[in-house]
């Protein structure tokens, strides 16, 4: 059989934990932090954890995630 292929979109942008939770880096944290408070950026720096139907989409898309 043969093998399934990763999205490489979803793989740059993605990682699955070893408890099978999917985490991801927010966005808008970039440029412009003179125009953010310190409690934002701080919040912006943390991992995020998808929701349980956003992460099985992605986990269809990182079969070997």
């Amino acid at each position: 059989m043969p093998k399934i292929r990763t999205s490489r979109t979803a793989a740059k942008r993605f990682k699955i934990s070893k408890s099978g939770r999917v985490k991801f880096k927010h966005a808008y944290a970039r440029h412009m932090f003179t125009a953010k408070n310190p409690s934002q950026k701080s919040r912006l720096r943390r991992t995020g954890i998808l929701t349980k139907a956003d992460a099985e989409k992605i986990k269809i898309m990182m079969p070997y995630g």
